[in-house]
C-alpha cells in the first residue's frame, strides 16, 4: 500500500520553487569549499545529504498520512447515514 501511495506522491507532488533558498545554499556551499579541507567538506556534505533524505522521507510520510486521513474521512462520510439513528421526522417518512 505504501508503495502505491509513494507512486501517487511522485506523480502529483510538485516541489515549491525556492529560488532564493537554493541560491543561498549554493553560495554557502561554495564558501565551505573555499574554507574547509577535503575531509571536513566531505563530512558537511554527508550531513546535508542525510538531512535532505530525512526531509524527503518526512514529506512522503506527510502525504501518506494526509491521504489516509482523507480516505478514512471519506469512508466515515459514506457510512454516516447508515450508522446514525434516524430522527423522528425521518422515521415518519419511512413509515409513510
Amino acid at each position: 500500500m505504501n508503495e502505491t501511495l509513494r507512486l501517487l506522491y511522485d506523480k502529483f507532488y510538485t516541489p515549491l520553487p525556492m529560488v532564493e533558498s537554493e541560491q543561498e545554499v549554493e553560495t554557502c556551499h561554495r564558501q565551505l569549499i573555499e574554507r574547509l579541507d577535503k575531509p571536513e567538506r566531505k563530512l558537511v556534505l554527508q550531513i546535508i545529504d542525510a538531512q535532505n533524505l530525512m526531509i524527503e522521507q518526512r514529506s512522503v510520510d506527510s502525504f501518506i498520512c494526509g491521504f489516509r486521513l482523507a480516505w478514512e474521512m471519506a469512508y466515515e462520510l459514506n457510512h454516516f447515514e447508515i450508522d446514525r439513528h434516524p430522527s423522528s421526522e425521518e422515521k415518519a417518512e419511512m413509515d409513510a
